[in-house]
């Protein structure tokens, strides 16, 4: 096992975790924006009303993107297993 081998592993576990936080944060940047662009507009301050709807999209994101997530953090790990013999050998 030399570098290169150890950086392309790590290359591809660092673009499976963005793919990974990509659905959750998203949402979260898009309905903050929106409670955020809301309250602007109506002069309304309220910390819990920009917390309780992220709450829900995010729980929403992970329902909806859940099984893409799984699927591919599974793909992942056995691409990993598959390629455990030519690293030791």
């Amino acid at each position: 096992m030399n570098a290169d081998t150890i950086l392309d592993i790590t290359r591809q576990a660092m673009v499976v975790i963005l793919l990974l936080s990509m659905p959750i944060l998203l949402t979260a940047l898009v309905v903050g924006l929106l409670i955020g662009m809301f309250q602007a507009a109506t002069q309304i301050n309220e910390m819990t009303l920009s917390f309780i709807p992220k709450l829900f999209a995010v729980v929403l994101a992970i329902l909806l993107a859940g099984p893409w997530m799984l699927h591919l953090l599974i793909d992942f790990t056995i691409q990993l297993f598959h390629r455990i013999p030519s690293l030791i050998g």
